[in-house]
């Protein structure tokens, strides 16, 4: 069986042989949007993502009819060195408390993937035009699908304080940001 291909039938009795590693590659590109990396003022700002011509038009025929994306996506400008597989404090604040890598929703996880649920605003071809899409210019989407309210969370949803402290300014208007004019 070639590496990374999924087991599709195990014996009776036979352990599954874990996968290790997967081919990914991109179906569309961010353009425009955020040009450069940043922790807040995500919000506000429009971008594409462009399909890549690889996959028919139809591939997105009736996603017009959805108000957000749910969008996988690579932080492409990150370096395998990032990656920090021990505790640490959000955002490097000793106020918060030392949290593990699989806790933190940031580049420095194994895979550096991220998954974001932009406000899709319209369809032109190829060109998806969203808006609250927190990544940079050129990252490649690895995955996108229309946002199901019946796929989200159920039942409350429960956090410690810091998530909200930390992103209070997140999702603020990027036009707000100290530095206005660089999206």
């Amino acid at each position: 069986m070639p590496h990374g291909s999924p087991r599709t039938s195990i014996s009776q009795g036979e352990e599954p042989v874990p996968v290790t590693t997967y081919k990914v590659e991109s179906i569309a590109t961010v353009v425009g949007g955020h040009t450069r990396v940043q922790d807040d003022y995500q919000g506000g700002v429009q971008s594409v993502i462009r399909l890549h011509e690889a996959y028919p038009l139809e591939t997105l025929q009736g996603i017009d009819e959805f108000s957000h994306l749910t969008v996988t996506w690579r932080f492409h400008l990150a370096q395998p060195e990032d990656v920090q597989l021990h505790a640490r404090s959000p955002r490097g604040n000793a106020q918060w408390p030392a949290i593990g890598t699989f806790v933190h929703r940031n580049h420095r996880r194994p895979n550096q993937l991220a998954v974001s649920y932009p406000r899709l605003l319209s369809v032109d071809g190829r060109d998806l035009l969203v808006t609250d899409l927190d990544a940079v210019d050129g990252t490649p989407v690895i995955d996108l699908a229309p946002y199901f309210q019946e796929m989200g969370p159920r039942g409350s949803v429960r956090q410690p304080a810091w998530p909200g402290e930390m992103l209070v300014d997140y999702w603020r208007d990027a036009a707000e940001r100290p530095e206005a004019g660089l999206p």
